[in-house]
Parts: C-alpha cells; structure tokens; sequence
C-alpha cells in the first residue's frame, strides 16, 4: 500500500511540474480556443514507443496466453468480478456530479451482483435489465469546469489528458477496493490478473491498431472520442463539443 501510494504521489507531482499554469475553470471540460491539444507530441510519441515495446513484448504475450487456456465463461467472470469493483467509483462519482438517480441505479447493480452474483462473478443486474454506467473522476473533473489541459501518454498507463491523469490519483487512494487488502502478494496478483484479463479483451483492437498509419494519431483521436462519449453520458451535441 505505502509503495503504490508513493508511486502514486511520484506521478502528481511530475504532472504537477509539466502542467503549472494548465488548469483552468471554463465550460464543461471545454479547451482554450485555438490551443494546441497536444503540445508535448514528441514527449508522448517517446512515450507511446516505450508502451507499445512493453506491450508487445510482456503485456499481449500473456494475454493471448491467458486467452488460450482461459475457458470463455471464466474470463467473463473475471471481467464481470473486476467491473464490479469499479462500481464503488462510479457510485462515489455519480454523487459528485450531482446524479443521485444514477447513484441509486449502479448501487444496485453492486448490490445485485455482490450479493446474487457472487462477489460480482456473475453480472445479474444486467440480465435485471439495471445497466452499467461509466463515472470516473476524471469526468468528475470536467463536469465541474476543469479544462482537460494537454493530451498526454502516460508511462505503462497511456492516453490520457493532464485532468484525466490527476483524476486517476483520488481512485487509487480512496476507491480502489484492491488497495483495502493487507495483503500485499493478493493485491499484486489481482491487479495484475485485472491488467491481463482487460488486455485479453483489446487482442482484436491491436489488429485495427496495427492497420494504421499512424497509429499514435488513431490512439489519440480514439481516446478523444471515448472521452467526449462518457462526459456527455453518450449523447455530446451535434457541434464540435468541448471535452
């Protein structure tokens, strides 16, 4: 615990030296006009390289490993057991940006699939017709007026934005319920059983990645759009919105 949470301290503060000045209150998440949403492309091109290397040659490996000795109905129970943990955050989340309705419904898909789902095992509340929301603090952020500030990639993490990657730091401290374990070889291999097993889920992606020219430009623009679609909560207008 005390490791991980100086890693992540280590990380505020080498954001907090490439960002002073950045953060800035406007509309919803929204850019300085006419700025450069990706100043530092040559730091994150580096950057880019030096995942992709890791990736290719550590991360897809075992992935596809795990894929291939994995029966399809354990890994989705895998993912359905980690999403679940997720839901603490998107509850906490929700109440930030003012949508109890929405904190209501995903406390009960964690509820349901707690409890009859077996420790989130098996996702019931989808089949009770209850969905899944995506809340996250970095959309937290961009509710409240905080602008994205530069796209940036983050090493061993990737595409973010300077507010996403600060919106990261409150998940690992406070909601993360991997982080609550004492014990340090448990919390290990679940996170990197859940670093695995959502790799395993991209395998079809790399392919599409591959096919690119430019790849990093795809990444980037891809997240771009991720981003807008969960600020929004799926429906950004018709006009270019601001993120």
């Amino acid at each position: 615990m005390y490791r991980y949470k100086t890693t992540a301290t280590v990380l505020a503060l080498v954001l907090t030296v490439f960002t002073a000045g950045c953060a800035t209150v406007s509309k919803p998440g929204a850019d300085t006009e006419g700025a450069n949403p990706d100043p530092w492309e040559g730091f994150n091109r580096k950057i880019y390289k030096f995942n992709d290397r890791i990736d290719r040659l550590i991360t897809e490996p075992l992935a596809k490993g795990y894929r291939r000795i994995t029966p399809g109905p354990v890994r989705r129970s895998v993912g359905n057991f980690f999403r679940n943990l997720l839901e603490v955050s998107t509850i906490v989340n929700d109440l930030l940006q003012g949508k109890p309705i929405r904190a209501i419904s995903d406390s009960s898909r964690l509820l349901l699939n707690t409890t009859l789902g077996v420790a989130g095992l098996f996702d019931v509340a989808t089949r009770l017709g209850v969905e899944r929301n995506e809340e996250d603090f970095g959309q937290t952020l961009a509710v409240w007026g905080i602008a994205p500030g530069p796209y940036v990639v983050l090493p061993f993490i990737g595409p973010s934005y300077v507010r996403d990657a600060f919106g990261l730091l409150p998940y690992w401290y406070f909601t993360d319920p991997r982080l609550s374990l004492d014990e340090r070889e448990l919390r290990i291999a679940l996170i990197a059983l859940d670093v695995i097993d959502f790799r395993s889920q991209l395998l079809g992606a790399t392919k599409l990645l591959d096919m690119q020219l430019d790849p990093y430009l795809f990444s980037r623009e891809s997240y771009r759009q991720k981003r807008l679609d969960l600020i929004y909560d799926g429906d950004p207008p018709l006009e270019e919105p601001p993120l």
